[in-house]
């Protein structure tokens, strides 16, 4: 086989693959072999009818293609092999000459993956946020479990409502001195500052008292996600019906013991120190990783097809798409949510579907570069990690990804998370030497 790259543009290339005579006629009696064992011809055996008993019986033409997309699907991988092409993109195929008796030759024509020119990614230099546990940090804490375990008591008669009040109120709402569907409600309790209103509605309660009225006069936002609301000048009739305030425990031992079963106050305080740093150190760790990772890439060259950037972007439309069916809804009443179309949506995926693709590319090189080899056992530990987070069967997650052809992806995925390990174990924190001040014992 004689294969011949012409180059397209930066991106696209066309391999010219010729197929001496006598190997095409080799490939063309195999085809027909395999061919006559899909059907059934009477008088013959099936995988025994020979060629012209075949286009006899199914057609020259049907017979001819099957001969021809044999030969192409053997000699196209051994060509991409032969030439070290990792294709982005199926190839568009055209055949040049296949008659009997002369070599096959025909011409495939692809998007082949950039190569990356990588910059440094060995002893890269971050500094790690320091983990550093304040008694206000701890007292802020605290005093969140206070409000979680508050009662909410009806505030005596003539309180006029605070920041942090409940106020239990009917409302209607109209626009030019018509009501509009949603706009009412009953014995609604809303807590003021909570912000889960149109802005400026609750600040305008602030300072009533039970058994008041007003009207609340406020504007919808451009983005609202009702269309027909979007910017409009509203007005909201209001009655307050109750007050109703936290009654917050008193932070002693009995709060203590019934929050989390601790002794006292300082086992609670020094519980809640624990959780912080754990917090806060887990996330210093995310952050100082993805500093690294983007430091790495920043320094890489690669020039990306746009064809990889598309299906990067159709990949999270779709994955978006799952999601939303999971939580009961689907991809057309949420654009519709939103006010946005596919187009653009596409549109706001486009930058971060780039900045993925080179991350993928940027660890394909550097696994390729420190010769990252993947596992069965990494691949298997990958599956066991997929089944965790799907709560499925390892066995059934591997017969899908089998089914799906997805062996060659999981084993990239694989490949790219070592790379990023490797990057990881090389990086340098700047800050590692400065003292934190970790939890007690």
């Amino acid at each position: 086989m004689n294969v011949t790259v012409n180059e397209v543009d930066r991106h696209k290339v066309t391999l010219h693959i010729e197929i001496p005579v006598k190997d095409a006629s080799k490939m063309a009696v195999t085809a027909c072999k395999n061919l006559a064992g899909k059907v059934n011809i009477p008088g013959f055996r099936k995988g025994k009818a020979p060629r012209m008993v075949l286009e006899s019986f199914l057609g020259k033409d049907a017979v001819k293609q099957e001969i021809e997309e044999a030969i192409m699907n053997k000699a196209y991988p051994e060509a991409l092999k032969e030439q070290k092409i990792d294709p982005v993109t199926d190839p568009e195929i055209q055949v040049v000459t296949a008659d009997k008796g002369k070599d096959f030759v025909f011409e495939a024509t692809l998007t082949k993956k950039p190569e990356v020119t990588l910059g440094e990614y060995k002893g890269i230099q971050v500094g790690k946020d320091i983990v550093n546990i304040t008694d206000e940090d701890i007292d802020k804490e605290v005093k969140n479990l206070q409000k979680q375990h508050a009662k909410l008591l009806v505030a005596p008669e003539g309180t006029a409502i605070e920041n942090e009040d409940f106020a239990i109120i009917d409302f209607q709402g109209s626009i030019d001195g018509k009501p509009f569907a949603g706009g009412e409600g009953k014995a609604y309790p809303l807590e003021i500052g909570s912000h889960s209103f149109i802005p400026g509605f609750e600040e305008q309660l602030i300072g009533l008292k039970a058994g008041e009225e007003k009207d609340v006069k406020v504007t919808f936002p451009e983005d609202y996600h009702e269309a027909g609301l979007a910017g409009k000048e509203a007005v909201f009739a209001v009655k307050i019906n109750d007050v109703k305030r936290r009654e917050l425990p008193e932070i002693n031992d009995e709060f203590a013991k019934e929050v989390g079963k601790f002794e006292n106050v300082e086992e609670l305080r020094n519980d809640v120190k624990k959780r912080i740093f754990t917090k806060v150190s887990l996330q210093a760790v995310e952050t100082f990783n993805n500093e690294v990772l983007k430091t790495v890439m920043a320094n890489a060259t690669v020039d990306i097809p746009q064809v990889m950037v598309d299906d990067k972007v159709n990949q999270m439309v779709d994955e978006m798409a799952m999601k939303l069916q999971a939580q009961g809804m689907n991809l057309d009443a949420y654009l519709k949510y939103t006010k946005m179309d596919v187009a653009k949506l596409k549109e706001q995926y486009a930058a971060p579907a780039k900045e993925n693709v080179k991350m993928d590319l940027v660890l394909e090189a550097v696994a390729k570069a420190e010769d990252i080899q993947v596992t069965e056992q990494d691949v298997n530990a990958e599956i066991y990690t997929m089944a965790q987070n799907f709560g499925a069967d390892p066995k059934e997650v591997y017969k899908i990804i089998l089914k799906e052809h997805r062996v060659p992806l999981l084993i990239q995925s694989v490949g790219r998370k070592k790379a990023a390990s490797f990057i990881l174990s090389k990086a340098i924190d700047t800050n590692e030497k400065k003292e934190e001040v970790k939890p007690e014992a």
